[in-house]
């Protein structure tokens, strides 16, 4: 069976909507190098079609829209377990892809329902009609595996207030659909049950011709609706995000990341949610940390392609050095949760370290072409 279902469905008025539904439900939906490629020409195909008036991404199962990016492939490639080459591939085509979504003329209704972290995070924010449901889940945690909050979290991390995306990213902390919303990390928040009559008054709707088409409205008034009328799935919601808001701005309020590190580790708090944000610091990758630093420092006033170019760099890099494989073996291979990480503490990673990660592979970025 396709890792990639495409379905049209027809309008009332004779326009079409496409569904791109991820369809890996057993490894919760991450996305792999062959989902990129069937979803990549499909995309200009639908542009260049007048009869496609909007898309919807979503995914197989309730659990996770998805959950990452296939970086078990990645390990064994590292390893020559698999292709070599495949690293550099796999995050050119992904963030092409997320670049594509970003920068699509027709709306992209994204389905973030379930788990939505690494590349599903990659996704929904690429797309311009972000929606959430009352099981969402989103985080970027790739400091327990020794990488970076990539697939654009450089440009859209940044963008969040008071120190917000820094703490994310060293965290790791998973958000829910009202903290989402509250952070502007989604648009919408709809009741999960209601996919189908959300595809229900889009095929419905009337879309007009030509100049009259407005294609982007009739996806919000349907949107608007359909939130409104999920208010009371969204009222029992936790906010911890927006409870400590004030605490996280005070913490990232620091002139180095090693006194970031140890302001978060030193709060003394029995609230499960901050207590697990500080464990998964405590626990993940000194050179993520410092990565985090330095990657949202750079990118803070890249455009948006500059951004998936430096992106692509350091993430090529991180698979030439031993710190992510480690991370993707203890976390995900051999599962023994015993990362053993190059340097014990942030304040130990070395500047050549660094520098060697952040270095260009290339003199010419892959994606150079990007504008």
């Amino acid at each position: 069976m396709s890792s990639v279902l495409f379905t049209e469905h027809a309008t009332q008025d004779g326009h079409t909507v496409v569904e791109i539904k991820l369809n890996a439900e057993r490894s919760l939906n991450a996305l792999t190098l062959d989902m990129i490629d069937a979803i990549l020409p499909q995309l200009d195909a639908w542009e260049a079609d007048e009869r496609v008036v909007a898309i919807l991404l979503d995914s197989a199962g309730e659990k996770a829209f998805c959950a990452g990016g296939d970086v078990v492939t990645l390990y064994k490639a590292i390893n020559g377990e698999a292709d070599p080459s495949f690293p550099e591939r796999f995050f050119e085509r992904e963030y092409r892809l997320d670049y594509r979504l970003h920068t699509y003329r027709k709306p992209i209704i994204c389905w973030g329902s379930g788990i939505v972290m690494g590349g599903g995070m990659g996704l929904l924010n690429a797309s311009s009609h972000r929606v959430v449901t009352e099981t969402s889940r989103l985080a970027m945690p790739e400091v327990t595996i020794g990488l970076y909050p990539d697939v654009g979290a450089s440009w859209f991390l940044n963008r969040l207030p008071n120190g917000m995306g820094r703490f994310l990213a060293m965290t790791g902390a998973q958000i829910n659909a009202s903290d989402a919303l509250y952070l502007g990390l989604a648009d919408r928040g709809i009741a999960s049950h209601r996919r189908e009559e959300l595809l229900q008054q889009l095929t419905s709707a009337t879309w007009g011709s030509g100049e009259k088409t407005d294609a982007h409205g009739v996806v919000n008034q349907a949107l608007r609706e359909l939130e409104q009328a999920s208010k009371a799935e969204f009222d029992a919601l936790e906010t911890p995000i927006r409870h400590f808001a004030p605490l996280i701005r005070e913490l990232m309020d620091h002139d180095t990341v090693e006194q970031r590190v140890a302001a978060v580790l030193a709060v003394e708090s029995e609230d499960k949610w901050f207590s697990k944000a500080q464990k998964t610091l405590a626990h993940g990758s000194p050179v993520s940390i410092r990565l985090i630093h330095e990657q949202l420092t750079r990118a803070r006033h890249m455009s948006l392609a500059e951004v998936f170019q430096a992106e692509l760099a350091l993430s090529v890099q991180c698979c030439r050095h031993r710190e992510f494989p480690e991370g993707v073996r203890a976390l995900l291979v051999d599962k023994d949760g015993l990362p053993g990480w190059t340097y014990s503490t942030v304040g130990e990673v070395e500047d050549h370290f660094m520098d060697a990660l952040l270095a260009s592979p290339w003199p010419d970025s892959p994606l150079a072409d990007l504008k």
